[in-house]
């Protein structure tokens, strides 16, 4: 059985994100509306309680990086 996503895999879960909302800037996003967008993702399988700010913080900065790839090759 595959494994759902958790709060350890930010790099996955900025993707889903980024898949999610194209049009939102990771840097506009409050940690609160953050933590409900990840455990509102389909295949998201952690304790809401789990996170930190760190974690959140960590997620974020892997949204950016993919936001801000996705921008430089968009026409």
């Amino acid at each position: 059985m595959a494994r759902g996503l958790t709060w350890a895999d930010a790099e996955e879960i900025a993707g889903r994100l980024l898949a999610a909302r194209p049009d939102v800037h990771p840097l506009q996003v409050c940690f609160t509306d953050l933590h409900a967008w990840i455990l509102a993702l389909d295949d998201f399988d952690d304790a809401s309680h789990a996170s930190n700010e760190a974690v959140l913080e960590a997620i974020q900065m892997a949204w950016l990086e993919q936001y801000e790839e996705s921008q430089e090759n968009t026409p």
